[in-house]
Formats: C-alpha cells, structure tokens, sequence
C-alpha cells in the first residue's frame, strides 16, 4: 500500500496488528510511527533486530501489558528479508515470526523496519510479511505523491499553495522529506493560519542549498539574464563556496540536460527516465521544463566548456572565479 493510503487509515483509526515499512525514506517511516503513536500509546517499545533475536520481540509482543493497554513495539533492522549481507550478533528463529503474523496479539500493533529498497520476494518470512502484514514501500515520491504530499501536509497547517509555489519550494529547498515539512512548519508560523505560500514567501523563508542556487543560477543565464546569474555567483562566492564545486554542479545540471533530452526523443516516459538515470522525478520534471532551450549540439558543447574549464583551473592556465564567469557568459550567449 502506499504510505498515504496507510497515513490516511491509521489517523481514522483503522489500525492494522502488523505492519512491514521498507525502503530509503526513513521520515516517512517515522511519520507513520508517529501517527501510530497518536492512535494507539506514547509508550514504545524499540528493539533493534540486530542485537535482538526475533523471538524476544514476539515474546514482548504476546505478553499482556502489565495495566492491559494496547502496545506499540518497533523492530528495526529487520534484513531477514532481504539478500543483504549484514552483521549481526544474534540468529533468528524466523518460524517464530510466521507463526505469529498468522496469530497476531490483538492487544499489540508490531511494526518491522528495513531501510533497504529491495526486498527478497524468493524468501519464505518475505512472503509471510506480505500474506500477512500492511506493507509500505517508503520510497522518493513521484511527482503526483510529492504534489499529494505536500497538498495534505499544508491542509494540516490550514495553508493553502499559490499556483506555481508547491514546484518553487521543491526547486528550491531539494526532495527531502525532513526538510520540506520543516519549511511547511515556518511558513505555518509566517502567513498564520488559513494564509496562502506565494513564490515570494518561499523565496524569503526558505534555507537555500547549494544545489537550488546553481539551478538558479543556469536557470539565469539559460534565460539570458546573464547579470542576474552573475549576482548570484558572486553572492556565491561571498558565502565561500569553492568555484570547482560550483563548476562540477554546473556540469551534472548539463549532463542531466542532456540526458533526459535523448530518452525523451526515445519516447520514454518522466516516471523511466527518473528510473533510468536514477534521479527524483520532481528533478526529472524540472529538467523537461528547461531543455528546450537547447539543442543537442549546444549542449554538447557546454558539457564540453565546462570539462575544458575544469582542465584549465586544475593546470593553472586559467583563474577559476574567472573560468565559472565565462561559462555562463557561453550558456547565455549560445546559439
């Protein structure tokens, strides 16, 4: 099931005994925790699976509370079902584990963890976890799941987005899950409630990255703002960035151009491109947006500038805050 299908049952109090989260984005996991927490006690019980056998947790799990409330207990590290290599100190005895899924306490709610993006589907206990528990894949979002995020995450701020502003925010601040709710949180406090998150109170609220900057940055001199792109770079340059870092983000930009603009002209969807190159889909989107204002050749030839400016910073033949200027006054002046 999908995390916010899950989100959405747990906080309407439709609370499953067993669940089974696994993947890399680990705020979701906590998220969902949390909401559990909400629903069910505060007092959890976490067991890290590679220093506790799996029977213990199920033995915790079958034992009455002491004032006969409901239990929460957490076991991470759970790579039984995986075909990882991991390090632990204890064995399990995993029939344990399939006998319970098939009868678990009704007074305990038992959430697994594995902070793995695959699991071992051949594996008998992975089949017993995914016959038996509510499992929840905590993967990147797509681009349809970051909007639906973000749309709830505001409602339970009573913010509303301006057109435009949920896809600034991501631009700016990055796909991060910790940090994007951590902005909501601010701008909650900023525009007060039933308030509106314009482009403008992004812009002024938001943490900057390095990243969001040199998008910016390209985004500047594609558009022919070469002054613009300047002021950022040397504001860049007042912060300390180092130049060649600059330069090498600026080359991965071009490269990503590039890139998504063959696979599109293959007909491959956003959602296989994303796949394909391993990258967020929202960073997939942003790029689809941007390269029509190159052609193959010119981008070519920028991935090429930028390798030749990074040769001639590294043998001393050119100055490197110099090398970083030149190549915008290319990217502006392409064409």
């Amino acid at each position: 099931m999908s995390y916010i299908k899950v989100r959405n049952a747990i906080d309407n109090g439709d609370i499953a005994p067993v669940y089974f989260f696994y993947g890399t984005e680990t705020y979701l996991m906590e998220d969902l925790i949390d909401a559990l927490k909400a629903k069910v006690t505060d007092d959890v019980t976490t067991y890290s699976l590679l220093e506790v056998p799996i029977e213990d947790v199920i033995e915790d799990a079958e034992t009455f509370s002491f004032f006969g409330d409901k239990k929460l207990i957490v076991a991470k590290d759970f790579f039984a079902v995986t075909s990882e290599k991991r390090e632990e100190k204890v064995q399990h005895h995993l029939p344990a584990l399939e006998t319970y899924l098939s009868h678990p306490a009704e007074m305990t709610h038992l959430v697994f963890i594995c902070e793995s993006e695959k699991l071992d589907a051949r594996k008998k206990i992975t089949k017993a976890i995914q016959r038996h528990a509510v499992v929840v894949e905590c993967k990147p979002f797509d681009d349809a799941m970051m909007n639906e995020w973000l749309q709830i995450e505001a409602k339970k701020r009573r913010l509303t987005f301006a057109e435009g502003a949920k896809e600034a925010l991501v631009a700016r601040v990055g796909t991060n899950l910790l940090l994007l709710a951590a902005e909501m949180e601010k701008f909650a406090l900023y525009v007060g409630e039933n308030g509106t998150v314009s482009e403008d109170v992004i812009e002024e609220l938001t943490v900057r990255t390095l990243e969001s900057d040199v998008f910016s940055l390209i985004d500047k001199a594609v558009q022919k703002k070469l002054d613009e792109a300047l002021l950022i770079y040397r504001d860049l340059l007042m912060q300390k960035e180092e130049p060649i870092k600059i330069l090498i983000l600026i080359a991965r930009q071009l490269r990503i151009y590039y890139q998504v603009k063959q696979l599109l002209n293959r007909s491959y969807s956003q959602k296989q491109i994303a796949t394909q190159l391993k990258l967020h889909p929202y960073v997939v989107k942003l790029a689809t947006k941007k390269i029509h204002n190159f052609t193959d050749d010119e981008l070519l030839d920028l991935i090429k500038a930028a390798a030749d400016f990074d040769y001639q910073i590294k043998s001393g033949k050119i100055d490197k805050q110099l090398a970083i200027e030149l190549l915008l006054l290319k990217i502006a002046k392409r064409g």
